[in-house]
């Protein structure tokens, strides 16, 4: 059996992370995504409890993906997991040179190696990031995030995204 690790950030999980889990879970028997808290990303929109419960919900519909927690390196929590490989998705090359040093970085360490899976060009421009800022300021991302993440953006900042 074949597992592979999908780590992230996932503040919040959006439709092109939805797309490369579902990528995932076609090519690997067992697929762990796992969210985690990033300090140099700053203070997270949701606490690593609510990321979970978005991802399993926008995820619900994949029998060979699980959601776990972390905050530990990686590496280790691949050790831990029995993960054969790390997935890592990538939008477009500027994505390829940050995640090819950490690859390096991790397989140098781990001996555990990344594979990576472009996003469709339709999901390609999704970012977190900039998710969470077009939300924060009352636009409509409910086609870019699965429908529990919508509701949740909605209920988090006041109502004022288009999701409700």
């Amino acid at each position: 059996m074949t597992v592979v690790l999908y780590p992230g950030s996932f503040d919040p999980i959006h439709n092109g992370h939805v797309e490369i889990v579902e990528t995932a879970s076609r090519l690997f028997d067992r697929v762990v995504v796992a969210a985690m808290r990033n300090p140099s990303k700053g203070e997270p929109l949701f606490s690593l409890e609510e990321r979970q419960g978005l991802i399993e919900a926008s995820l619900a519909h994949l029998d060979n993906v699980e959601v776990t927690m972390f905050s530990t390196l990686v590496v280790d929590l691949a050790r831990q997991i029995g993960a054969h490989f790390i997935v890592k998705g990538l939008r477009a090359v500027s994505d390829f040179e940050s995640e090819l040093q950490m690859a390096q970085m991790n397989r140098s360490i781990s001996g555990v190696d990344t594979l990576f899976i472009p996003s469709a060009s339709g999901n390609s421009f999704l970012a977190s990031r900039l998710i969470r800022e077009i939300a924060r300021f009352g636009g409509d991302v409910s086609n870019m995030v699965p429908a529990p993440v919508a509701t949740k953006l909605a209920e988090q900042l006041g109502g004022r995204s288009a999701a409700s």
